[in-house]
């Protein structure tokens, strides 16, 4: 493993945020080295079918752009015709940028992202510059509204700021080297993040297994006549959940005093394999009209809305004044155990066959009484506890990889940010890198 060494000689910039840097970097503002684009076109002066467009969403999901039809194109967007590093004034903690680089279609980029040409500098390394620790925490300093979900800065508070710069050609070894390190810490944090979707995959499959196979591979079986279930273990019972289960039993009126303090959940706030991530402390006055539904421990909540979350969750330890929104089917245990029940609602077949009987394209929807008419396997009492005792044990395990795998993620990002933030400030010296390296 290489040893990163230091410059010999470092100076005082006199900016505060910046200190020292090596002797013969240059101090200088950014709009010296670069030329702010700002080609305003209207989707009615586009003529071709397609265009490729850098939009917020796009390049925040694949760090790049996206091929869509023109007439999707609903307001004004900036025209790409050279490569630009792209910015957005959006949130810039969250540090969306990317290189856009001028297509055979049309090229054009959300109006809020800052578009900016490299003029006296090396276009890669500008990309690094400003995807860098140091200057998202500078962003983050001057947004100019105290709304998360709007906070925005001035292109002049990313254009006209002072930074340093080594030359051109040190620049480029610089963002050669981050091009090597950063894709492969990249590639170690896919590998991740694929084992924890296996993980996930793997938890899944366990619950199916058990919930419709039973634990003992050679006990005898029988057809439960029911085409996605197939054979289940001779001695259980199936019936529909509406026979085992009640739903939605409590709610709070609409003459709730409107000072009551509630710890509400709404579906984003649900993931069927971490459970109830988030509560939200409102009161009743302020809470939306949705957040209604009463829960109890023991009982099972699944989204009825945009079922493609999967939002399923069972409740435990519960707060008094835990409230779920009118979202969710609340179901609760009557003639079943309620560990086994919230296991049978997660397994894959079940989670499935709601996904595919809901309605609707933008905004999936189904009924809480289809839910409750779907056929539910029912070991005896006991094989029942068997069952969530053995699942918990595994399930225990495969949480433990999960949280590893995740620190692991968490520590090879902050590494990644670490080496961005060495490089472009000049704490680490990597002119014969390559030479090193060979």
């Amino acid at each position: 493993m290489i040893k990163y060494k230091s410059y010999e000689d470092y100076k005082e910039t006199g900016i505060t945020w910046l200190t020292m840097v090596p002797k013969h970097w240059e101090i200088l503002r950014t709009d010296s080295v670069t030329v702010y684009i700002r080609n305003q076109i209207n989707p009615d002066e586009i003529k071709s079918e397609f265009v490729f467009h850098y939009s917020i969403p796009a390049v925040q999901e694949t760090g790049t752009g996206q091929y869509d039809l023109t007439e999707e194109v609903g307001s004004a967007k900036q025209l790409i015709t050279k490569k630009s590093v792209l910015i957005s004034k959006l949130n810039p903690r969250k540090a969306t940028i990317c290189i856009a680089e001028p297509k055979d279609e049309i090229t054009i980029c959300s109006s809020e992202f800052i578009a900016m040409e490299a003029k006296k500098c090396d276009l890669k390394y500008l990309f690094y510059l400003m995807n860098s620790e140091m200057n998202r925490q500078r962003l983050d300093a001057k947004v100019q509204s105290v709304t998360r979900s709007h906070q925005r800065v001035y292109p002049s508070d990313i254009y006209r700021f002072w930074t340093a710069l080594p030359s051109t050609t040190e620049q480029q070894a610089i963002a050669s080297f981050l091009d090597r390190e950063t894709a492969r810490i990249d590639a170690l944090i896919s590998k991740k993040e694929r084992m924890i979707e296996l993980l996930k995959e793997k938890r899944i499959a366990l619950i199916t297994q058990a919930v419709t196979k039973g634990l003992d591979p050679n006990v005898p079986m029988k057809d439960s006549g029911i085409e996605w279930l197939g054979e289940v273990p001779e001695h259980w019972d199936i019936k529909r959940l509406k026979y085992v289960s009640s739903c939605n039993d409590e709610s709070l009126p609409e003459t709730t005093d409107p000072d009551y303090e509630m710890l509400y959940v709404d579906i984003s706030s649900v993931s069927r394999i971490e459970g109830i991530t988030t509560k939200e402390e409102m009161s009743f006055e302020d809470a939306p009209s949705r957040a209604r539904r009463r829960v109890r421990d023991g009982d099972t909540i699944v989204s009825t809305v945009r079922t493609y979350l999967r939002a399923i969750a069972p409740i435990e330890n519960a707060e008094d004044n835990l409230i779920v929104s009118t979202g969710f089917a609340v179901l609760r245990p009557l003639s079943i155990f309620s560990g086994y029940l919230s296991l049978f609602l997660q397994s894959h077949f079940v989670v499935e066959s709601i996904v595919a009987r809901s309605v609707g394209v933008s905004y999936p929807a189904i009924n809480a009484s289809d839910i409750r008419d779907i056929s539910i396997t029912i070991p005896p009492l006991s094989e029942q506890h068997d069952i969530v005792d053995r699942i918990r044990e595994a399930t225990s395990q495969i949480g433990a990889l999960q949280t590893k795998n995740k620190q692991s993620i968490t520590l090879l990002r902050e590494y990644r940010s670490s080496l961005i933030h060495h490089a472009v400030t000049g704490k680490i010296d990597l002119r014969d890198y390559d030479a090193q390296v060979q």
